[in-house]
């Protein structure tokens, strides 16, 4: 719905995810900012109004959970101009966001091994509907290539190296 329909930005609610290596889970106000005046009396939300009222946080469900000896650093991603729907799929088309990818080690290599196949410019980090080919008239792999070197990601033992994500 608000990545969907009304195409909001992710950095919205995760206003962290370049700054930090976390994704940001927003405060009930960041909710309540638009929602103190639409579907103010949804039952959907009511677990969002007792926040504000009461001021306990809400009890968020964490969909996209890596084990606790997994480092992941968003903003590093980002900054590369690896976009969220490589690890987070299609947000917008789901009404319930759901795992879209594994998110297992090997997943993870994969890209690491070949990242030019999630680089986008860094300006269309968080468009889910970017096509390479339609905005640039190159496919996502030569694209990729050009902003691996102009992004200056190497191939390197570091990029699959067990500590880069095992710390």
């Amino acid at each position: 719905m608000h990545a969907g329909q009304l195409g909001m930005d992710c950095r919205y609610c995760h206003n962290t995810v370049e700054k930090a290596g976390f994704a940001a889970i927003p405060p009930t106000q960041t909710c309540m900012n638009c929602h103190a005046h639409i579907r103010t009396t949804s039952e959907r939300l009511a677990p969002v109004r007792d926040s504000y009222a009461t001021g306990k946080s809400i009890d968020w469900v964490k969909v996209h959970d890596l084990a606790d000896y997994v480092y992941f650093n968003h903003s590093a991603h980002l900054a590369k101009g690896v976009g969220c729907v490589s690890c987070h799929g299609r947000i917008d088309k789901m009404d319930v966001v759901h795992n879209d990818q594994p998110l297992t080690m090997g997943w993870c290599l994969e890209c690491h091994r070949a990242p030019e196949k999630h680089l986008r410019p860094r300006d269309q980090i968080t468009n889910m509907t970017w096509d390479p080919l339609a905005e640039t008239g190159k496919t996502q792999l030569q694209l990729g290539l050009e902003l691996k070197k102009q992004y200056n990601i190497h191939d390197s033992a570091y990029m699959t190296s067990c500590s880069t994500c095992h710390r």
